[in-house]
């Protein structure tokens, strides 16, 4: 590997948030995919500007390797109005360099299987980008970047406006491109999908991890459990988030690269991340027996069929996903549940008990004139969640306002703020049906990671559309997909939805330990004889931690002979690299064998 991008003890603040980075310094290789995580507004897209020398540092210093070609999607981008298609793709209607006259559109399968990927199949050459939504405009700038060469693509917020399908090719994509990659996304199975190492934006600094948001999340609660006891809330949060991560479907095959037996400790008191049945007991004492009945419905958006002819049935306690293509009519079943649309034809019934909170993709009316708590306590002063008793402070603690946040008016809110603004209010209300569309939308993974433990314990119905895989697979328990006039379930869930709009009989894509990535046919093995090679290499790692740990006391008793420490440290290496091999291939061979 070859160093492409450093930086040098930079720091960059500005007037009205303050100083974002000081004295980080940092490396990047051409070989190396990094995932950028961190709050909003830690300075993560700033990070990305100062990485492309978009933006100069207040002091330090950014330099890149001689000729270094760089691919940027920014958060927010302009395009001509009057600029076509063919002018943004193959041309330097955006991008510095076109591909030049000799390329034909139609004979270009690279570049239609990239479109097709994105999801815009219909785009013709000629089309303008003026009159296409804000989605498919990005989608076209997308498809520009990804069909150049280029040594490093800087990405910000890629998996906006992507569905489900969509998100799912473009981490395959990538995971075969040539190149340097540095991503912030707040989809976090993108991230353990993509990424080889994490970068934690925070406090100023950047933190760098090996491994992607698994592996990451791991990291954070050793040190947080070695260097902060005091904050044991956020600790137990975090280990709940490893334990859905080792709990998780059949279909996660992303696992990180650790100690197996640290990890199993770590998380063997932990519950599961929810008692599906006392949940269900308490819902339906709330809610009665039913609460959405459809029978024979159609339903239309303008001239697009929705629905036709369905009958489905919601009940107490159930926890369902809705996927789809965009524009396959999502938000108008979610709509329809809301009670804010009538089917054209059949019977929709809602139970007598239902009191539904729907929370839409646009934002709701806020009391800008007020401060934050005023406008939760607007609400309710104390709010019943499941078995927990809430203050209106401590549901605004829940979603990331803390200390004196609270006290911000709500007209100052940032757009990620002002959207958990919107759903704790929801919440507040305290509904026994949640309906959310697209509830990811400018959420920061620990605010996600804190709804999700939210809804954990929230015994009411809960119906999720969403493009977020990792929430999906994470609150909820049964998958339908919409399209075509139906409403089907998806007994595989995410998977059985994948490959029904984009098989894949090649093959599977895998995560290897230490975030290596490789194609690996389908196959099966034996599984006695991989049981057996299972229980040997879990001894091997075994007697390499005793071994390690022998090494570590030698040093210490040797720590003024430089001379034997040098020949320690370097035995030391050794042990871990073999550990760290038998690990890997520990992980690699778990997967493939069923309840080992």
């Amino acid at each position: 590997m070859a160093n492409i991008v450093n930086l040098d003890r930079v720091s960059k603040g500005y007037g009205a948030a303050g100083q974002l980075l000081t004295d980080v310094s940092l490396g990047l290789d051409d070989a190396d995919r990094v995932g950028v995580v961190g709050l909003n507004g830690a300075g993560k897209s700033t990070l990305l500007r100062l990485l492309t020398k978009l933006e100069e540092p207040d002091s330090g210093r950014v330099t890149h390797r001689r000729d270094l070609r760089i691919a940027w999607l920014p958060q927010s981008l302009e395009l001509a109005a009057d600029a076509t298609v063919k002018d943004v793709v193959l041309g330097t209607a955006w991008l510095d360099e076109g591909f030049g006259a000799e390329h034909e559109w139609a004979g270009d399968a690279g570049v239609r299987s990239i479109l097709d990927g994105l999801g815009m199949p219909h785009l013709g050459l000629d089309q303008p980008v003026g009159p296409m939504s804000g989605g498919e405009r990005r989608r076209v700038a997308l498809a520009a970047l990804l069909v150049r060469t280029a040594d490093l693509i800087v990405l910000d917020e890629p998996t906006n406006h992507l569905d489900v399908a969509g998100i799912d090719w473009l981490a395959r994509h990538l995971v075969t491109k040539r190149g340097a990659l540095v991503v912030v996304t707040h989809d976090r199975w993108f991230l353990d999908a993509v990424c080889t190492a994490t970068w934690e934006v925070g406090d100023q600094q950047v933190r760098a991890y090996e491994g992607g948001f698994a592996a990451w999340t791991l990291a954070r609660v050793e040190r947080e459990r070695i260097a902060a006891a005091t904050e044991a809330r956020r600790q137990n949060l975090l280990r709940k988030e490893i334990a859905w991560l080792r709990r998780g479907p059949p279909a996660r095959t992303s696992k990180p690269r650790f100690r197996i037996d640290a990890a199993n400790a770590l998380i063997a008191d932990v519950p599961p991340p929810r008692d599906s049945v006392s949940l269900r007991r308490l819902a339906t004492a709330r809610l009665g027996k039913q609460v959405y009945d459809l029978e024979r419905v159609t339903l239309h958006a303008g001239p697009k069929r929705i629905l036709d002819d369905v009958t489905w049935q919601v009940g107490p306690g159930d926890r369902i996903a809705i996927l789809g293509a965009n524009g396959a009519g999502k938000t108008t079943l979610l709509r329809l549940l809301a009670g804010r649309l009538a089917p054209d034809a059949g019977t929709f019934r809602t139970g007598a008990t239902v009191r539904t909170a729907f929370l839409s993709q646009e934002l709701a009316e806020l009391p800008n004139q007020l401060r934050l708590l005023e406008a939760v306590e607007e609400v309710a002063k104390r709010v019943q969640l499941g078995d927990r008793e809430l203050s209106a402070a401590q549901l605004a603690e829940v979603f990331g306002f803390a200390d004196r946040r609270v006290w911000t008016p709500v007209g100052d809110l940032s757009g990620g703020e002002r959207r958990r603004l919107q759903l704790l209010r929801l919440l507040a209300t305290e509904p026994n049906v949640l309906l959310l569309d697209e509830p990811t939308n400018d959420l920061d993974t620990d605010t996600l990671a804190s709804l999700e433990d939210l809804l954990d314990s929230w015994p009411g119905t809960l119906i999720v559309a969403s493009h977020d895989r990792y929430l999906v697979e994470r609150v909820t328990d049964t998958v339908y997909a919409v399209g075509d006039g139906a409403l089907r379930h998806l007994v595989g869930g995410v998977e059985e939805y994948l490959a029904s709009v984009s098989p894949d009989d090649q093959g599977v894509t895998r995560r290897v330990a230490g975030a290596s990535r490789e194609r690996i046919p389908d196959q099966r093995v034996d599984p006695r004889a991989a049981r057996k090679e299972l229980a040997r290499l879990e001894r091997a790692v075994a007697k390499l931690e005793q071994r390690e740990a022998a090494l570590h006391d030698e040093m210490a008793r040797h720590a003024t002979d430089y001379t034997r420490v040098a020949e320690l440290d370097a035995q030391l290496k050794g042990v871990q690299a073999e550990r760290a091999e038998a690990e890997e291939a520990w992980l690699t061979l778990a997967e493939q064998v069923p309840d080992h």
